[in-house]
């Protein structure tokens, strides 16, 4: 991160380098400390393509950033410099065109080759030219000597002898994750999640049972030639199986009769048990997928306080719900750490509470391209603290018979039961009445924590 961000460019009018020279444009961007999924959308929405090159370089751009650990190892055993000697702009050129040869199954190998070969030249980098010919030639010739036909994009690599250094290098992870994984989880496990870290995260939408049935919108999709499945964790949840470009053109967008919603998440507000008629709290609700749900859940009969500290994302939560037809939500713009003292009225009023904290989002990595590289244990404690605060200060707003349901979309221990083991401690009229941890790779979605609490 730090680096100097690149200019606006000239796309490209030569075949197959477009997508690739906005790819790179992407990930230097990324480098420079944007965050992935804007400088995606930006670089996007300043050259519209075709919705298979934008399919193209989505992965291209998401898939080196997800992989950079193991694409610096590839540079390392086969380039002059190692990778983080590299001029920026040309490492992150080599992750492109090393991404195609060893991880994108829609490029041949041969085509990886001479398109970034052919953009290090249109990009004035014609003097590095033969540097990138020769390492990604280099890395293709060692691959193709190999007996046997492992498919892994580690093949060939001569791993680390430490197991967790050879985990994080094969998964692409940080060292104290991987470290970390390899103690919380047995081997297998430990593989599932690095596996499904690394994988493009599914499709999935939640139906809005308020205006349809699933069989409803799955007919719909079918009509449309959109492929798409029910799923078991949710009788609200269905997965599409082809990625269909721009979502709002789908079947049912504009009538509000589906929300995209990952299935793992789904199934987190069933688990208040709220009913119409009730107050509800959703105490950080942006973007506001649990506090639609919440509304759809209860027939849209109740009060849905949605809380969150930052107003523009609670527009998009407003937009959203209208566009789904609900009435109930409540938008409030407002620290839910400090609502008690704020709303000395609402001691006490509430039958349900969520609070969805803000968390190190380790469970939602295939989603996060770029999470990895910027989260620190250190910061790990202070969210702890945080989340511990969270608890403790909307505990005055429940009900005496009411439900506090503490959420996360993380898998480290420290924010998820040591949290609930602390507040326990503290406050021994309470207990957990459910605790689950879904982990990335076993149901197919995210990593979710929840532990339902009553006094």
């Amino acid at each position: 991160m730090g680096e100097r961000r690149p200019a606006c460019l000239t796309l490209s009018s030569s075949p197959g380098i477009a997508a690739r020279q906005l790819a790179w444009q992407a990930l230097q961007a990324v480098a420079a400390g944007a965050f992935a999924d804007a400088a995606l959308e930006r670089e996007l929405g300043r050259h519209p393509l075709g919705a298979a090159d934008r399919g193209l370089v989505t992965e291209l751009v998401y898939g080196a950033i997800r992989q950079r650990r193991l694409l610096d190892a590839w540079i390392d055993a086969h380039g002059k410099l190692p990778a983080l000697r590299q001029p920026p702009q040309l490492r992150w050129l080599l992750h492109l065109g090393l991404y195609q040869l060893l991880l994108c199954d829609r490029v041949p190998a041969a085509a990886a080759v001479s398109t970034t070969v052919e953009l290090a030249k249109q990009a004035g980098l014609a003097r590095l030219a033969p540097v990138v010919n020769g390492l990604l030639r280099a890395v293709l010739r060692h691959r193709s000597s190999l007996e046997g036909a492992s498919r892994e994009p580690w093949a060939g690599l001569a791993l680390p002898q430490q197991p967790a250094a050879a985990f994080a290098v094969r998964h692409s992870l940080p060292d104290w994750l991987a470290q970390a994984l390899l103690e919380w989880l047995p081997p297998d496990r430990a593989e599932a999640f690095g596996r499904a870290a690394n994988s493009a995260p599914p499709l999935d939408l939640r139906v809005n049972r308020l205006r349809g049935s699933r069989e409803q919108l799955l007919e719909h999709l079918a009509a449309a030639g959109v492929t798409a499945t029910a799923l078991s964790d949710s009788s609200d949840a269905i997965t599409l199986l082809d990625r269909p470009g721009d979502l709002r053109a789908l079947p049912g967008y504009h009538e509000g009769l589906w929300c995209v919603q990952d299935r793992s998440a789904q199934r987190i507000v069933p688990l208040l048990e709220a009913g119409p008629g009730e107050w509800i709290l959703d105490a950080c609700a942006a973007p506001g997928g649990k506090s639609t749900q919440i509304a759809e859940l209860i027939g849209d009969l109740g009060q849905v306080w949605a809380v969150d500290r930052s107003a523009a994302r609670l527009r998009r939560l407003e937009a959203n719900a209208e566009r789904l037809g609900l009435h109930a939500i409540q938008p409030l713009a407002a620290d839910a750490a400090g609502l008690a003292a704020a709303r000395p009225e609402w001691h006490g009023r509430f039958q349900r509470i969520l609070v969805d904290a803000p968390c190190s989002g380790l469970g939602t990595l295939s989603r996060h391209a770029d999470a990895r590289w910027r989260i620190r244990p250190e910061a790990i404690v202070e969210l702890a603290a945080l989340q511990g605060q969270l608890l403790r200060s909307l505990m005055p707003l429940l009900a005496s018979e009411g439900v506090l349901l503490y959420a996360t979309c993380t898998v480290h221990p420290l924010e998820n039961d040591a949290v609930i083991e602390a507040f326990l401690a503290e406050h021994p009229g309470w207990r957990c009445e459910l605790r689950q941890q879904w982990w990335p790779g076993e149901q197919g979605g995210d990593g979710f924590f929840v532990a339902r609490l009553r006094r």
